[in-house]
């Protein structure tokens, strides 16, 4: 892991701080010091060593990290450029080398202090600034801020490096904070959180020392986000140790704040299945000074994270109202970034604090919205092993329990740590059950996630039509249709017999839509847009729930949306439209299709903002701002969570990290085998909420 630091140290070094769109630095806590109660940041945990952050698009792989380049954001200002730049080190055949450099970096950097650096020093006296000053609004993406990292303050750009600047995004993504294990310096860069905080330093690092007695190690409580932690620190936060009193009045620790929550050795109440900190009072001197910190931060993705984390510190420490303002905030944060893995890893400490104030029905949603099967399976395990304690608290054991054992089937047994905490709150679970019984029985994902079970097609035979039923199969449609799509968003697109154009409903019956304006060929709603023909061959277009024209017609095929962008065809090629029709990849490529190496197809891009491309038989890899991520050069490209899995002509497999560059070299006979080394690489790297 260190030498992921030293990579992501590079890679803020190639950029400039960048001014925030708002008025300084402030306490993030005092923007959102009128957070409402219910709800609570989630709860990141830290552990001792820097860990790969879910959030990050591409967490730090171990490999080569230490070679410090640029990491280029997929998404424009995907948040996996975080991850990726500390993540992919081209050296993949060496993932267990670690770059020794950086875990001495630390102290190399306390000797060229940054104006950030001065701030972290000071950390101790400006918690009284937590609910002083407005933090400053969110910057948008595309932003002076993202595009350029900041050596002293994490910045979006640092994290999007090269490739980042997404323009659909709203804001900058704050690239800061997660830091690794005590032992490697790491720069505030603008590393993606993602995953609830997608993945972040001290989030990502699940590895926690053990408890005593059944009390199993957490790194629930890190502070650093994985995300975080691939992050190089700046030269400021690696001297953040020197900053004030603090540092001096305590051991000698991780001096830069980020990285001393990561090396917090969190213990697990076997009773409540909450952490707890070794040394409170030290844990309040870091929380000072990610406090100094934030003083000086003004891009998203750092501010994102640095919020994330001191509201896991307040939330350990009791202070469920600290840390409930600085968790809403880092939500906003991070969702202005419009990176996918760092706002994950932000809902999930917020839905961690949620937890522990007792608002578990929010929580609940804030779990089940952070975790997709497009995130690390370490950072997933993680979300499902923090829900399954939130389920331990209603009296739901055995939901609980499924969550538990769908954490452990994620890890497939190679987590010891996870196993140890699973293993206490199992037993947790046991004693409960054996006093109360497992209470009601598991929930459906729509009672979760509290949105409404849409009515289902059914057919009749006899009639030969179709019509809509509700959850309990009690007719809610007639069956007056000789065609019928399913319901999306609401909405559902039917075909009479009497006609030979189709009709927009609502779950009602309700037409929004009449079928007398024509249109022959339709697609089902996705992010509030449909693409309907007049023709049915082509000349597409987008119309929205009152049949208001978004996107004119000249398309000759189209997909629906999916996550702000369609895939469409025109004069042959295969490019990308974004939601207000403006072509953000151009429409020369042959084939616009993704497979994830879970095995699914994505029919457009990813979460992250990514999609394979293929030109004249070749395949590459581009972003949702159209910039070329992979150059077309490979017969298989499939998307991994934190790299790309390539095959050679000879049917070799390999893999390249999130900016392209080689990762793991294509010997092996098959993606498996490619997989399982990035596991490896990624070994002593976990998720930490």
């Amino acid at each position: 892991m260190t030498e992921t630091a030293g990579l992501d140290a590079a890679a803020t070094a190639a950029g400039a701080p960048a001014p925030g769109p708002s008025a300084g630095p402030a306490r993030a806590s005092t923007a959102d010091p009128a957070a409402p109660l219910p709800d609570s940041a989630p709860s990141p945990t830290a552990t001792p060593f820097p860990t790969i952050p879910p959030g990050d698009a591409d967490p730090p792989l171990p490999a080569a990290a230490s070679t410090g380049t640029a990491d280029r954001r997929q998404d424009g200002a995907a948040p996996q450029a975080t991850a990726d730049e500390t993540a992919p080190q081209t050296t993949a055949n060496h993932p267990a080398t670690q770059a020794t450099a950086d875990p001495t970096a630390p102290e190399t950097t306390t000797d060229r202090p940054t104006p950030e650096t001065a701030a972290d020093h000071t950390a101790p006296e400006t918690t009284t600034d937590r609910t002083g000053s407005a933090p400053p609004a969110p910057q948008q993406v595309g932003t002076a801020a993202d595009a350029a990292p900041a050596r002293p303050s994490p910045t979006a750009e640092e994290i999007a490096a090269p490739g980042s600047a997404p323009a659909e995004h709203g804001g900058a993504p704050a690239g800061t904070a997660g830091t690794g294990p005590a032992e490697q310096p790491l720069a505030d860069t603008g590393h993606s959180d993602a995953v609830g905080d997608g993945p972040e330093r001290a989030d990502d690092h699940e590895h926690a020392p053990p408890a005593q007695q059944k009390q199993a190690p957490t790194h629930d409580g890190g502070a650093a986000d994985a995300d975080e932690a691939r992050e190089p620190r700046t030269p400021d936060a690696a001297t953040g140790d020197d900053a004030g009193p603090a540092a001096e009045a305590e051991p000698p620790s991780p001096v830069e704040p980020e990285q001393a929550l990561a090396a917090v050795g969190w213990e697990l109440d076997p009773r409540t299945l909450r952490e707890q900190a070794p040394d409170p009072a030290r844990l309040r001197m870091i929380r000072d000074g990610l406090t100094g910190k934030l003083d000086t931060t003004l891009d998203n993705r750092s501010r994102a994270r640095l919020l994330s984390l001191r509201s896991v510190a307040s939330r350990i420490l009791g202070d469920l109202d600290d840390a409930l303002a600085d968790a809403r905030l880092a939500v906003t944060y991070a969702e202005a970034t419009g990176e996918f893995r760092r706002t994950a890893l932000a809902r999930a400490r917020l839905a961690e604090a949620l937890r522990w104030r007792g608002d578990h029905a929010e929580a609940d949603r804030l779990f089940a919205e952070a975790n997709s099967p497009e995130l690390p399976d370490r950072l997933r395990a993680l979300l499902h092993e923090h829900a399954g304690r939130c389920c331990y608290d209603q009296g739901r054991l055995t939901e609980a329990c499924l969550h538990f054992e769908r954490a452990l089937d994620l890890r497939h047994g190679e987590d010891p740590q996870l196993g140890a905490r699973v293993e206490v709150a199992l037993d947790a679970v046991a004693e409960r059950a054996a006093a109360d019984g497992f209470g009601p029985p598991p929930r459906r994902p729509e009672e979760v996630l509290g949105t409404p079970r849409l009515p289902v097609a059914t057919f009749d035979e006899e009639q030969q039509l179709w019509g809509y039923a509700n959850a309990d199969g009690e007719m809610v449609i007639a069956h007056r249709y000789a065609e019928a799509q399913p319901f999306h968003e609401g909405l559902a697109w039917v075909r009479r017999p009497e006609a030979s154009r189709w009709a927009l409903i609502d779950t009602s019956g309700t037409a929004l839509i009449e079928a007398n304006n024509g249109y022959r060929s339709v697609v089902p709603f996705s992010d509030g847009l449909s693409w309907v023909s007049m023709d049915g061959k082509g000349r597409w277009m987008a119309v929205d729930r009152m049949n208001i024209v978004k996107i004119p017609p000249g398309y000759e095929e189209a997909r629906p949306f999916r996550n702000g962008l369609a895939a469409v065809r025109q004069n042959g090629g295969w490019g990308a439209v974004d939601l207000t029709g403006e072509v953000v990849v151009p429409t020369r490529y042959h084939r616009l299709g993704t497979s994830l190496v879970d095995g699914r197809e994505v029919d457009g891009f990813t979460a992250d903002g990514l999609a394979v491309v293929e030109l004249a038989g070749r395949r590459g890899v581009v972003d949702r701002a159209g910039r070329v991520v992979v150059t077309p050069a490979y017969p298989t490209v499939v998307v991994h969570p934190v790299a790309f899995l390539v095959a050679t002509e000879s049917g070799r497999w390999g893999a390249l990290d999130r900016r392209g560059e080689p990762l793991i070299d294509p010997v092996h006979p098959g993606r498996t085998a490619v997989v399982a080394e990035i596991d490896r690489l990624l070994a002593d790297a976990s998720p930490v909420l």
